[in-house]
């Protein structure tokens, strides 16, 4: 048996990012609406999950652990919260809606600076200032806290813990029962 290696925090995030702009360049470059309405569902759920992991776990990890850390997370809060509210836009199109592309290109530009500062600056200093250890308990939380979050942009629920994560806990199930109805990409991911 082999093990299975544990990621830090730094690749976990990354790992998303990466996903978040693999959907993005899926819808762009998809030809017909069937596709474009499959992976347009796959990065709304990317991003959502994300979006709340970030708020319930990494965040809370900025205000402890990092100098200026609730300034950090205050910003990027606030920050999140123009993507989300664009993101909810963007969720209720169809792919046939002229809007549809520059509707997702919006969300994808306000999700670029967030992601460029947080690889390049805020992940290095989080990861300076864990343990290897507490960065892949980090990880790990992230990972499973994102299975019991919701998977659609709900802009008016709370941004920070303990109402951020009730909210969650209440809004998740209804939007794992509209997935269920909705079309993903074969390749798709969700628990």
């Amino acid at each position: 048996m082999s093990a299975t290696k544990q990621s830090h925090i730094i690749d976990t995030v990354k790992q998303d990012h990466r996903d978040i702009e693999n959907c993005h360049e899926s819808i762009i470059n998809s030809d017909d609406f069937d596709t474009r309405t499959r992976w347009a569902n796959q990065f709304v759920w990317e991003v959502a999950t994300h979006s709340i992991g970030e708020e319930i776990v990494l965040y809370p990890a900025f205000e402890k652990y990092l100098q200026d850390g609730q300034a950090v997370a205050d910003k990027d809060r606030a920050e999140r919260q123009t993507a989300k509210d664009d993101l909810y836009t963007f969720q209720s199109m169809k792919a046939t809606d002229r809007n549809f592309i520059p509707a997702l290109n919006k969300v994808m530009d306000e999700l670029k600076g967030h992601i460029k500062t947080e690889e390049e600056v805020q992940l290095p200093q989080i990861e300076k200032a864990l343990s290897a250890e507490e960065s892949m308990k980090l990880a790990e939380t992230f990972s499973r806290t994102k299975l019991f979050v919701p998977t659609r942009s709900h802009p008016s629920a709370p941004s920070k813990p303990p109402f951020e994560t009730a909210v969650a806990l209440l809004t998740a199930p209804i939007d794992k029962v509209r997935d269920i109805f909705k079309k993903f990409p074969e390749e798709q991911k969700t628990a």
